[in-house]
């Protein structure tokens, strides 16, 4: 399957995109620190979806969802910091986002770890 057909990969293209738009709006100040942090972050998050569907077997894939899930809780606590900051207002749909992506995320980790279970 190609890892732009799974859900986790467009749930977290569209992380993203809402990451870009409202970080767009972030301080000048900001431009090398939080705002390049957080792009950098969810930026991470898709790309190693793709890397590790890229890769030739579960194991490897695993190691990559676990990556992506890390750097989710980055994304989730740099959104926060923004919010502590008053760097932006109203958090709530961007935290729904990064939950259902987290969700998606654990899903398809638990999938492919059942699947190596199955195949052992």
């Amino acid at each position: 399957m190609d890892h732009k057909d799974l859900e986790v990969w467009k749930k977290s293209m569209e992380l993203v995109e809402v990451t870009y738009k409202i970080s767009a709006n972030f301080p000048v100040s900001e431009m090398y620190g939080l705002t390049n942090q957080l792009r950098r972050a969810s930026v991470s998050v898709v790309s190693n979806i793709a890397e590790g569907s890229g890769r030739n077997s579960d194991k490897e894939l695993l190691y990559f969802l676990n990556v992506s899930l890390g750097s989710l809780a980055e994304v989730e606590t740099q959104f926060e910091i923004a919010y502590r900051l008053n760097f932006i207002s109203d958090v709530d749909d961007t935290f729904q986002l990064i939950t259902e992506t987290r969700k998606l995320l654990i899903g398809f980790r638990s999938y492919i770890k059942n699947r190596q279970i199955t195949n052992h």
